[in-house]
C-alpha cells in the first residue's frame, strides 16, 4: 500500500527531503473535523492582539502585490510534496499593512473551524511565507485550505494553517491545537521536531 501512494526519496533528494520522509504520489489531505466552506466574497482576516485592530476583506488581499510560489512541502505524518506551486501575498507584504506592537514576538493563527496553531514572529515574517489563493493554477480547494491558507514551507505543514481568518499577536508564545495535544511548539522538519519537547 505504501508504495501505490508514497515512494522513498532517492540519494539525488537528500538535499530537499528532510530525514524520515517519503514522496508522496499525489497531495494527500488530513484535517480534523469537518472542513468548513467559506465563499471568497464572506472570508475575511481579523488582526488583534499586540496589534491594531484591522480587517482585511478578500479584495483587500487582493490588492496587495501577487506572486507565485514554487516550495517544497512536508507533513510531519512522514510524507513530502515536492515543487508545489501557488500563487498569494507575501506575509512580509501582509505585515506592511498591520501597525505592530513593539512587544509582539509570536503570533496565533485562527481559522475557520476553530483550529489554531503558534509560530514566533521570528519564523511568521519570513519573505518565503504566504498567504495562498491558487494551486497549481487553480483556486484553493476547500480540502486543502481554500479559499486561503498560510503556507510557511520551512516548517511541518500543521504550521501551515488552513483556512486563515486570524492573525493574533503575543508578547509570549502560548500554544495552538495541535502543540497542546503533543506536538512540537515550532515543527523543524530537517530536525525532526515532530512531538512536544516542552
Amino acid at each position: 500500500m505504501a508504495g501505490k501512494f508514497f515512494q522513498k526519496p532517492g540519494p539525488e533528494l537528500a538535499e530537499r527531503v528532510p530525514p524520515g520522509q517519503h514522496l508522496a504520489k499525489g497531495f494527500p489531505v488530513l484535517t480534523y473535523g469537518d472542513t468548513p466552506q467559506v465563499a471568497e466574497v464572506d472570508w475575511t482576516l481579523t488582526i488583534s492582539g499586540l496589534a491594531q485592530p484591522k480587517i482585511f476583506t478578500w479584495a483587500d488581499v487582493m490588492a496587495l502585490p501577487q506572486n507565485e510560489f514554487t516550495a517544497d512541502f512536508h507533513c510531519v505524518t512522514t510524507w513530502s510534496k515536492l515543487d508545489v506551486t501557488w500563487v498569494g501575498v507575501k506575509i512580509t507584504d501582509l505585515v506592511a499593512e498591520i501597525a505592530l506592537d513593539p512587544q509582539a514576538a509570536h503570533v496565533m493563527l485562527h481559522c475557520y473551524g476553530g483550529y489554531t496553531t503558534n509560530l514566533s514572529l521570528d519564523d511568521f515574517i519570513r519573505p518565503e511565507n504566504f498567504l495562498a489563493h491558487t494551486l497549481f493554477g487553480e483556486p484553493l480547494p476547500a480540502e486543502h485550505g481554500g479559499p486561503m491558507r498560510v503556507v510557511v514551507p520551512h516548517l511541518y505543514a500543521w504550521k501551515s494553517a488552513k483556512w486563515i481568518n486570524g492573525l493574533e499577536f503575543l508578547a509570549s508564545q502560548a500554544l495552538g491545537f495541535w502543540e497542546r495535544n503533543g506536538y512540537h511548539e515550532r515543527g523543524e522538519p530537517w530536525a525532526e521536531e515532530r512531538y512536544s519537547s516542552l
